[in-house]
C-alpha cells in the first residue's frame, strides 16, 4: 500500500497507465468488473474522454477519517442519489489523481492523501438529465482525510456528510456503495 498526498506526483500518462491501475486491483469480488473495464479500455482509445459515447472512465474516492471511523457520502445533485465523491477522468490516465482531485473538489478537505493500489471497481449506468444514458467504468481509491477534517461541499451535491455504517440504510445506498464502504474501511483500518 502506498499513500500519496500531492497531485503533482501523478503525471498525465497514456491509456496504458489507466490499464495498469485497473490491473492492480486483485480483489476477487470485483474480478468481473475489472475484466469488463480492461476490455473497454482495449476497445476504446478515447475511454478517458466524456465524448466516448458508450461510456468512459471515472475515478472515485472513499474519503475516510480513520480517527473517527467516518466516511464521506454526498447526495449528487444531478443523479439524486447518495454516492462517494468522484468524477470524469477528462483525459487524465492517472485515475488515482482523478479520485484525489474529485475528492478535494467535492469535499473541500485540504490535506487528503490517496492510497494505491485500486480499492474497488464498478461499472454502472448513469442517466443524468439531458444526456444519453451511458456507462461509468469507475475505478475507486481509498482517500485518507486528516483527523477532524471539516466538509465544505460544492454545487455538485445537495448534501454532504460524514457517515457511519449505520447511515447506509437510512440513506438508501446501493450495493456498489455498500461494497466500497466495507472495502474502504477494511483497507483504511489496516
Amino acid at each position: 500500500m502506498q499513500i500519496l498526498d500531492q497531485l503533482d506526483l501523478f503525471p498525465r500518462a497514456g491509456l496504458a497507465h489507466a490499464r495498469a491501475q485497473v490491473q492492480s486491483c486483485d480483489d476477487a469480488s470485483v474480478a468481473a468488473a475489472r475484466e469488463q473495464v480492461l476490455a473497454f479500455i482495449d476497445a476504446h482509445e478515447d475511454a478517458l474522454l466524456r465524448t466516448c459515447v458508450p461510456g468512459h472512465l471515472t475515478g472515485s474516492a472513499f474519503v475516510y477519517d480513520r480517527s473517527r471511523d467516518l466516511f464521506v457520502l454526498l447526495h449528487h445533485a444531478k443523479l439524486r442519489k447518495w454516492l462517494q465523491p468522484g468524477g470524469h477522468a477528462d483525459g487524465d490516465a492517472n485515475l488515482a489523481a482523478v479520485a484525489l482531485r474529485e475528492a478535494w473538489e467535492e469535499t473541500g478537505i485540504e490535506g487528503l492523501r490517496v492510497v494505491t493500489p485500486v480499492l474497488d471497481i464498478d461499472v454502472h449506468v448513469v442517466e443524468p438529465p439531458n444526456e444519453t444514458p451511458h456507462l461509468h467504468h469507475d475505478v475507486r481509491f481509498l482517500v485518507l482525510a486528516p483527523e477532524g477534517a471539516v466538509l465544505c461541499g460544492n454545487h455538485e451535491s445537495t448534501d454532504l456528510r460524514w457517515c457511519t455504517l449505520g447511515d447506509l440504510d437510512a440513506l438508501d445506498c446501493d450495493e456498489s456503495v455498500r461494497r466500497l464502504v466495507h472495502a474502504g474501511r477494511r483497507m483504511g483500518l489496516a
